[in-house]
């Protein structure tokens, strides 16, 4: 879908662009293109669109899936998508993804599918909940190949000892595997953001790689691991603890984690054993 195609589907159903939903229409055809073929999406896939908008993207996902299931915020664009894929093999829901049991919407289209990929081009406001509800409660996703602000998708693919490195990056690779596919230049979007996307790609663990003995504790034990980045491993958690720091100075040394550590210098099999031990030890002291 070109410039001016898009131009002209906005002038036909009177659609302005909406700050408040993070619209960006993406308009680059070799980008589309290079979305769907990192998807690699056959026949038996079924594809879950977040934020179609004028479905510039769904053209190419409902070409080559078994069926698109897509979320639509925005009443506006209701009319068009519905208009541009009757017929055709998508199933649309006028609703905030947010709010929906994505598992539940699956379940409603009654077919069989080899596998579950989400293909969408996030708002940059909500892209963190978004990644994270579909991580925590879907059961049925297997991979999400899905663009967001740059920054994010280097924080999200981020090692240890690296300064993009933080608590989202160590939240993300518990669920998934993460790559950067690609880089995307803001210029192939209508209207152009004041920031550079990337593709992400997030291939789903069967089995965590790490053992987890409470999930949300071990989201909270992170967050407050990084809470002050330039402060000691030591410092951040005698604060979320309230743990006196020379019992918590054994404790850490115990777990084989040097006090004076910073959290960008733990791999995820640390923070695994660390927020075990303390979920343990906070247990026993109940």
């Amino acid at each position: 879908m070109s410039h001016r195609n898009v131009q002209e589907l906005m002038k036909k159903h009177a659609i302005s662009i909406k700050k408040k939903y993070g619209q960006n229409f993406l308009l680059d055809k070799n980008i589309l293109m290079k979305i769907v073929n990192t998807a690699s999406i056959d026949e038996e896939t079924l594809v879950i669109e977040i934020g179609p908008g004028l479905g510039s993207l769904t053209e190419y996902l409902v070409a080559q899936a078994k069926h698109v299931l897509a979320y639509e915020i925005d009443t506006q664009l209701i009319p068009v998508l519905q208009e541009s894929f009757q017929n055709q093999r998508v199933t649309l829901i006028h609703d905030d993804i947010l709010k929906r049991n994505i598992d539940d919407d699956i379940n409603e289209l009654n077919e069989t599918f080899s596998k579950v990929i989400v293909v969408a081009n996030l708002p940059y406001y909500i892209t963190t909940a978004i990644l994270m509800k579909c991580l925590e409660e879907s059961q049925r996703i297997d991979t999400m190949i899905v663009m967001m602000q740059y920054e994010v998708a280097r924080r999200i693919t981020a090692t240890r000892q690296t300064k993009d490195y933080n608590a989202l990056s160590v939240a993300i690779q518990y669920r998934a595997k993460t790559t950067l596919a690609f880089k995307v230049p803001r210029s192939v979007f209508l209207p152009p953001p004041n920031v550079d996307s990337a593709v992400v790609v997030l291939d789903y663990y069967q089995t965590p790689p790490v053992p987890i003995a409470n999930e949300a504790y071990f989201f909270q034990f992170i967050k407050a691991c990084f809470r002050q980045r330039r402060k000691t491993i030591l410092n951040n958690l005698s604060l979320a603890l309230e743990m006196d720091k020379e019992h918590l100075r054994e404790h850490l040394i115990e777990c084989k984690i040097q006090p004076e550590q910073r959290a960008e210098t733990l791999s995820l099999e640390d923070f695994s054993r660390l927020a075990n031990y303390f979920f343990q030890l906070n247990e026993v002291n109940r």
